[in-house]
C-alpha cells in the first residue's frame, strides 16, 4: 500500500513540475519577452524607415563594401547577402586554423582592399572577432575610415564624427570590455542623415 501511495505522490510531483517548468514558465518568459523586450526577443532586427524592410540585426556584423559606408570587422558569414540583398538570418563562426590557406587568402584580400582605399591597416579590420559575429569596431578604426566616408558622401568629417560619438557603446557596466561603434546603426544613421539633407 505504501508503494502505491509513494508512486502516486511521485507522479503528482512530476506532473506539477512538468506543468510549471515545461508550460507555465516558458509561456511566461515568452510573453514577457514579446511585450517588454519585443525588439531584443525577435533578434534586434533593424528595419528601414524608407521602405520598412529589415536591413539586419544590430547584434551581428555585416559586410559593407561601398566607399560611403564604414566597414566592419571581416566575417566568415555573408549575413546580408540573401535574396535581393536582404538578410538571410544565419550566422556563424569559422573553424579555420591560423595556417589554413583559406584564412590566409582572406586576410590577403582584406589587406589589398585596405591598401586600395588608402585606409590605415588595423588588426580589427583584417581579422574576424573570436565569434566571427561582432558588429562593433573601435572608435580608432572608425576614425581611420572617416576621410573616405566623408569624401564619398561629400560632407565634412565633423558632421560624421558627431554620429561616431552617438553610436559608440560604452563599456558594459562601465568596467567590462572596450567601447565600440555598432556599424549597422552608424551606417544607417548616415543614410538617414543624407536623406534628410536632400529633403531640405
Amino acid at each position: 500500500m505504501i508503494y502505491i501511495r509513494e508512486t502516486s505522490r511521485i507522479i503528482r510531483i512530476v506532473l506539477i513540475l512538468w506543468l510549471l517548468l515545461a508550460i507555465i514558465y516558458p509561456f511566461a518568459i515568452f510573453g514577457i519577452g514579446q511585450t517588454v523586450f519585443n525588439f531584443q526577443a525577435n533578434g534586434s532586427i533593424r528595419t528601414s524607415n524608407f521602405n520598412g524592410k529589415p536591413i539586419g540585426s544590430v547584434l551581428i556584423g555585416q559586410q559593407f563594401i561601398t566607399d560611403k559606408y564604414f566597414h566592419s570587422r571581416p566575417s566568415v558569414i555573408n549575413y546580408a547577402q540573401g535574396n535581393a540583398g536582404e538578410p538571410r538570418g544565419i550566422s556563424g563562426g569559422s573553424n579555420l586554423s591560423p595556417g589554413d590557406n583559406k584564412l590566409i587568402q582572406r586576410i590577403k584580400e582584406e589587406l589589398e582592399l585596405l591598401q586600395e582605399e588608402d585606409t590605415a591597416i588595423l588588426p580589427e579590420l583584417i581579422y574576424a572577432s573570436g565569434s566571427g559575429l561582432d558588429p562593433h569596431i573601435s572608435l580608432n578604426a572608425a576614425i581611420k575610415q572617416l576621410p573616405r566616408v566623408a569624401s564619398s558622401r561629400n560632407i565634412r568629417p565633423d558632421e560624421i564624427f558627431v554620429l561616431l560619438q552617438k553610436y559608440t557603446d560604452k563599456k558594459f557596466l562601465g568596467i567590462f570590455g572596450e567601447p565600440g561603434i555598432n556599424i549597422l546603426r552608424l551606417n544607417y544613421a548616415l543614410d538617414v542623415q543624407d536623406f534628410s539633407r536632400q529633403q531640405n
